[in-house]
């Protein structure tokens, strides 16, 4: 949903002047308004008719005393005063939740709970450590882990919106670009497979370098399954030839079809795949089955390794002090010491569990 520049609207005066009645239930509904950006979809989400969202949206709109959105053609357009209240929204019901479940636990009726998105299209060993070690740490600290998947954008939207509280995905910056309030611990860093037929002069060689790959067809994505990665290594491919462009696969979840459509290819195709090894690391090169009428396909390293990403544990730093600590200590578990921006973060071992605090 996009923000609009609009002027104050004039609401009745007994509105204006009516006292504060906001209900956590006004925030879920707008919420979930300003996600789903229509009113149709947001009623069905919420399970509820249309004309009750619109009638409590209008009653939180006289509430505070200022238009909210404004409907448009083109749909739902958030108001100045719509965005600051949305991420004031989040902020009360992310903390009403996450309290909520604290005094369930320390009333003996649950435990709190972390939601953790573990994206489509991960390395399954780089997936199955992180979520065996994440688990594994909540246990010990009395903590319910939630997987939720779902693909995570550059910026990591979902959990900066509160909407998950941690996530584990890939980096194509430095963590400092990351925007408040978001934390990040790197995990290691990534490069694709790459897949180039037989008979290219680079699959004698192992390697591949970009000004032959730019040259190629080159098949990856398509852009919304990662679009991180996507657009990262685009612009790099496109410093070497600027009306370079990839080719979207004509199938999504099978390699071994990809590659021979690839083969098949009029001209030479190459099939880049998302992060999928330790950058620097490389296993034997192996081919394809032949087929008729078709070449082998081979699979090469980039040369320099100039095509990486960093695989991060990302949460929100407006967690509980208790659930931020899970998470740094799967992190720090995983990898070499290493400081988290967060300063200050000690093992969850010397700690009280999550529902002490």
């Amino acid at each position: 949903m996009e923000q609009a520049q609009l002027g104050p609207r004039c609401l009745p005066r007994a509105a204006a002047e009516a006292p504060a009645g906001i209900e956590l239930r006004h925030l879920r509904y707008f919420v979930a308004l300003a996600d789903a950006g229509s009113f149709t979809h947001a009623a069905e989400r919420m399970f509820i008719a249309q004309p009750t969202l619109s009638q409590q949206i209008r009653r939180l709109e006289e509430i505070v005393g200022t238009p909210l959105l404004q409907r448009r053609r083109e749909g739902l357009r958030l108001t100045s005063a719509g965005t600051v209240l949305l991420d004031a929204s989040r902020n009360v019901l992310s903390l009403v939740d996450h309290e909520v479940s604290r005094t369930r636990q320390a009333a003996g009726l649950g435990r709190q709970r972390l939601r953790v998105v573990v994206p489509p299209g991960l390395p399954d060993a780089l997936a199955v450590e992180t979520a065996s070690a994440l688990r594994s740490v909540a246990a010990t600290a009395d903590v319910d882990v939630a997987w939720m998947e779902t693909p995570l954008d550059a910026e990591f939207s979902v959990i900066r919106q509160r909407r998950a509280d941690a996530g584990l995905g890939w980096l194509t910056d430095s963590p400092e670009a990351l925007a408040a309030p978001l934390d990040v611990m790197s995990l290691g860093e990534f490069e694709p497979d790459v897949w180039i037929p037989s008979s290219h002069a680079a699959a004698r060689r192992g390697s591949i370098g970009l000004n032959e790959i730019v040259s190629m067809d080159v098949i990856h994505g398509p852009r919304r399954a990662a679009a991180g990665t996507y657009h990262a290594w685009a612009k790099v491919l496109r410093g070497v030839n600027p009306r370079f462009e990839f080719t979207d696969p004509p199938f999504r979840h099978s390699l071994p079809m990809v590659l021979a459509f690839a083969a098949a290819g009029d001209r030479p195709t190459a099939v880049l795949t998302g992060p999928s090894v330790i950058a620097g690391t490389r296993p034997g090169l192996p081919r394809l089955p032949r087929s008729a009428g078709t070449q082998d396909m081979v699979r090469v390293s980039i040369e320099n390794h100039q095509l990486t990403a960093t695989a991060s544990l990302v949460w929100n730093g407006d967690l509980p002090r208790p659930l931020q600590q899970i998470l740094f200590e799967t992190a720090d578990g995983m990898t070499s010491p290493a400081p988290a921006r967060r300063a200050g973060l000690v093992p969850v071992s010397t700690l009280p569990s999550a529902g002490h605090f």
